[in-house]
This record gives C-alpha cells, sequence and structure tokens, in this order.
C-alpha cells in the first residue's frame, strides 16, 4: 500500500469528470482523476450539446467540439395513422438555424481521454485519466479529505492507495454511494409505466436515409428512433426504444430478441439487419436530485447529483455545467485567492437550475 497527496481527485471520467479534470488542469491545480471501468466506453455520451455548454467549451479551448457541431437532423415520423410523414422543423417553434447543436460523438470524448491526456495546459500540467481504479472509502476533517483508492492490474490483482487531497469531486453517475454516506436526499419521482432501451449500432436497413432522425410508432405505446450516427461509419446508428406494452427490461441480454423487436416497432421487418450492437442499456425515466451538492469538502455533480429523462440532452449539458462550476471556484479556494465560503455558491446557483430541469 503507498501514501499520496493530491490537490483535487475526481471520481469518474465520463463528460461530467472530464470537464472538472479539465478546468482544474486549465486553472494549474494538479488533478487525478480515476475511473472504475478498465477502458472508456465506445459510442456516444449525450445526444446534444446545447448553448451554454457550447460555452463552457470555448473558454476552456476544446475547439474541436465546435468544429464537430452539426445541425440536429430533420424528423421523419412513421405511424400506422401516418405514414411516412416528414416534420421538417425542430422540437421547439423558437429554434432557429442560428442555434446550433452538437450530437457528441465517440470522437471528441475519446480525444480528451483515450489519447493519454483529458487535460494539458503545460508540460508540467498533464491529468490522466488512472482506468480500472476504484474508489473504496473516504473521510474527511477540517484540513482534508482521506481517500482509499484500488487499482486493478492486468494479473487480477488489486493495489489499495491511501491519499489526501484537499477536495473530492464525485463524477461517477447515479449508483454511487456517496449520497448515503454524505446525508445527501435524491427525492423525485420513476416513471414505472415507461421502460426505455437505448444503444450505438451498425445495420444493414433498407428505406432508411441518412437526412433524416427516423421515428416509428408513438410514444404512449411502442416507440422505436432510428438517428444517423457516421462516427461508427455510414451504417451507424443510434436507436432509442419505448414501451407500455411490451416487456423490454429482457432485450439488453438477448440481442436476438432486441432484433426482433426492432423489426417490429419500426414495420421495416427482415429489412432490418444489425451488424454490430456497439453497446447497449436500458432505463426508466427517472427524474431525481439531491438537496445540497457538496458537504465540506466532498462535491457530487452530473448524475451523482441529480437524474432526468434521457430527452434533450438534459443529464450530459448539467452535468457539464455541474463540473465547470464546482471545478474554477475549487481552483480559486486551493490558491488561497478566495475564501472558502465560495464553494457554498455551488449549491446555491445549481440547485434552482436542476429543479427548474427537473419540473
Amino acid at each position: 500500500m503507498t501514501t499520496c497527496t493530491t490537490p483535487v481527485l475526481v471520481v469518474g471520467a465520463g463528460p461530467t469528470g472530464l470537464v472538472a479534470a479539465l478546468t482544474l488542469a486549465r486553472n494549474n491545480v494538479p488533478v487525478r482523476i480515476i475511473e472504475k471501468e478498465p477502458q472508456h466506453r465506445r459510442g456516444q455520451r449525450g445526444t446534444g450539446i446545447q448553448p451554454r455548454t457550447f460555452e463552457v467549451f470555448h473558454f476552456l479551448h476544446v475547439p474541436e467540439i465546435h468544429e464537430r457541431a452539426a445541425f440536429l437532423p430533420w424528423f421523419r415520423h412513421t405511424t400506422k395513422a401516418r405514414s411516412n410523414l416528414c416534420i421538417r422543423s425542430p422540437w421547439h417553434p423558437t429554434w432557429n438555424q442560428h442555434r446550433r447543436f452538437h450530437i457528441i460523438t465517440s470522437k471528441p470524448w475519446a480525444n480528451l481521454s483515450s489519447g493519454q491526456s483529458c487535460a494539458n495546459t503545460s508540460p508540467g500540467s498533464v491529468a490522466l485519466v488512472e482506468l480500472g481504479t476504484r474508489l473504496v472509502s473516504f473521510t474527511q476533517d477540517e484540513r482534508c479529505v482521506k481517500v482509499k483508492v484500488a487499482k486493478h492490474r492486468d494479473n487480477g490483482e488489486e493495489v489499495e492507495e491511501d491519499m489526501e487531497v484537499a477536495y473530492l469531486v464525485r463524477a461517477d453517475g447515479a449508483r454511487g454511494v456517496t449520497r448515503k454516506q454524505l446525508g445527501l436526499s435524491f427525492l423525485g419521482t420513476t416513471r414505472e409505466d415507461i421502460y426505455m432501451v437505448l444503444g450505438d449500432i451498425r445495420l444493414d436497413v433498407k428505406g432508411l436515409d441518412r437526412d433524416h432522425w427516423h421515428f416509428f410508432g408513438s410514444t404512449p405505446q411502442d416507440m422505436i428512433t432510428f438517428r444517423p450516427f457516421d462516427d461508427l461509419g455510414k451504417d451507424g446508428w443510434q436507436f432509442i426504444m419505448a414501451s407500455r406494452t411490451v416487456d423490454l427490461k429482457s432485450l439488453v441480454e438477448d440481442e436476438g430478441a432486441l432484433v426482433n423487436c426492432m423489426q417490429d416497432f419500426s414495420g421495416l421487418g427482415d429489412d432490418v439487419k444489425v451488424k454490430e450492437m456497439m453497446w447497449v442499456s436500458d432505463c426508466r425515466p427517472n427524474m431525481r436530485m439531491v438537496n445540497k451538492f457538496g458537504v465540506g469538502r466532498i462535491f457530487v455533480a452530473g448524475d451523482a447529483a441529480h437524474v432526468h429523462s434521457p430527452t434533450g440532452g438534459q443529464s450530459s449539458n448539467s452535468g457539464i455545467q455541474d463540473a465547470f462550476n464546482i471545478a474554477w471556484k475549487i481552483a480559486l479556494a486551493y490558491k488561497g485567492l478566495s475564501p472558502a465560503s465560495l464553494l457554498d455558491t455551488y449549491t446555491a446557483e445549481r440547485l434552482p437550475v436542476i429543479t427548474e430541469c427537473s419540473v
């Protein structure tokens, strides 16, 4: 077992954790970022970046995010009552072509993570993502946070490490135990009547052009959407399925049943052939949030602090903005350029925003 000291530890290397680490590194604050998974997940993390999040990436000097931006494709909606209805307008009537939305692809995040560095402000200031490393336990006092982490070795062994950090940022998702240990509530609702399955796939499918986001069915009953995802190639798609009549939960583990359901919901039958299933996940729409975003020197961000319906990019955008908000404040407090009371404004500023998003 080894012991070390580092100013800030970020737990979780999704978009929220990466932005927290990048913001700290841009402010010349040494940071470690750990991720329990042995490798970065393939595919997309969120479906669109909103204008305010573009501003965050611009401030952090990540130009490739904006350079890769594209308009959301127009929708083509097919139902039994209205065959091949093409909706040539955005989701909301106030949106216009000056509001650019970026479909998050795997490459921007891969550039930040699997490219060996998620933050690099100078040759001596680099934050590497430590894969296969999990947080075991933590305690805090007025001086620091004492943390134990375990790193998985290739031979199957785990090596534990004790460290003292000035601040701990938990950005490791909704299933972490941090909230309970900090005594934070997580109140809200879960839509038990709706079950969703989503993922990235490579399809050989006839009749679907790549100029539209294709919707089949209707949300109260059986629905499936296919959105082109060119990072996987010209046969790449992201799909979302929802149903109140079919038990979709078993489909995550049964690719054959999943394909059959795709064929049925879309009405395309054998014209849908799956070449490769990149990843598949399932969820119920949840709207929950904590009562405060931190206790002492420990803070939660992203899904660790709030969860949303997987529509509109709420989770990824709000999580990125959480991370940016708390990280620059930690940087000032750590450097002694601001009193520790500045950190209290993280909850004061983000709680009303998330409350509004969760309505």
